[in-house]
């Protein structure tokens, strides 16, 4: 028996305007995939998603390489990654989550992907998770050892000197996109932010799409009106998104047309016209809150994106009721000088 269950939340990361400097604190790259949970109990591998949605279909790969590992009983933390021309490639893990089997083993073939392994929760029967960081690193650096040379597993890097860390930070956009900072002396804090710090490039958000508002004089979308829940599991109104692509809005508005259904938002709904808008209608259809994108945003305050959004990605990895207003709480100004001096 596993000495956790496949359910188990992966522990997470607050951004922070700086990365905390200590001898207590861990530095590793901030990876840009799929956040991964790799569960062995003797033949049988799970893969979960850090939404509680199962990858294991979606990346057979991986499944069988684990399934080789010396150890019988494990449980992993880590990223999963697709390597395209020496480019890490988030649109290529985008499409593995596909209803095709044929279309997922194809792709597993011509694009397989990488899983680049950071924490080790489980050895044997025996659970990491109320060791503290140091001493899990220890064993996952030993274990990595026997990592088969010629699989697409590996240790992720991890060092205790800021200048290191500045180096990958600069490396952000090339398949990480910043630096995580981990607590040596803390357990695996399931669920939680308070042991990790994590600081980005640039700054994003994931959000639900609550609802969405026709272009003007036209049956297309326009643009997405975003949402965040709030402590009471509101989802309240926080701004809009409307860099999307021309040729893109005939299939979104077709499949947002088939999530519409009342409220939308649960919390702060969107308001009427404001005296910006003119003529222009401000009607919009309520949505159910399915979709998660990921946007970019230049200024937040007063509970919401004061200008428009742009759009990062959408993530269906992950949970719409993950997208909380605790990701922006400590929103970084910039982040280019971060490590200046």
């Amino acid at each position: 028996m596993l000495a956790l269950e496949t359910d188990y939340p992966p522990m997470e990361a607050a951004p922070v305007d700086e990365l905390p400097v200590g001898k207590e604190w861990q530095y590793e790259p901030k990876w840009d995939g799929f956040r991964c949970l790799a569960f062995r109990d003797g033949g049988t591998v799970t893969l979960m998603s850090k939404s509680g949605k199962l990858l294991t279909r979606y990346f057979p790969e991986i499944v069988d390489m684990v399934a080789r590992l010396s150890l019988r009983q494990l449980i992993l933390d880590g990223e999963l990654l697709i390597d395209h021309g020496g480019v890490l490639d988030f649109d290529l893990l985008l499409q593995r989550i596909h209803p095709a089997a044929s279309r997922i083993r194809k792709l597993s073939t011509e694009y397989p992907a990488t899983y680049v392994v950071f924490d080790l929760l489980a050895r044997g029967s025996k659970s990491m998770v109320r060791e503290p960081l140091s001493a899990r690193r220890r064993e996952l650096e030993k274990l990595s050892l026997r990592f088969p040379a010629d699989d697409q597993i590996t240790l992720s890097p991890a060092t205790a000197d800021p200048k290191v860390a500045k180096h990958w930070f600069a490396m952000a956009g090339q398949g990480i996109d910043g630096v995580i900072a981990k607590r040596l002396d803390l357990p695996y804090q399931s669920g939680e932010r308070t042991g990790m710090r994590k600081v980005k490039q640039i700054r994003t958000a994931d959000c639900v799409v609550g609802g969405f508002r026709y272009a003007s004089n036209s049956a297309l979308v326009g643009s997405l009106l975003l949402g965040l829940y709030d402590k009471k599991g509101k989802l309240d109104h926080v701004g809009f998104l409307s860099s999307f692509r021309r040729d893109d809005r005939p299939a979104l508005t077709r499949k947002l047309k088939t999530l519409i259904k009342p409220p939308g938002f649960t919390g702060k709904a969107p308001g009427g016209p404001s005296r910006w808008s003119g003529k222009r209608s401000m009607k919009w259809e309520p949505l159910a809150p399915k979709l998660v994108v990921e946007v970019t945003y230049d200024h937040w305050s007063g509970g919401r994106f004061r200008h428009g959004t742009s759009l990062v990605r959408w993530r269906p990895d992950k949970a719409p009721k993950q997208c909380t207003f605790d990701q922006l709480a400590h929103a970084t100004a910039s982040a280019h000088d971060l490590f200046a001096g």
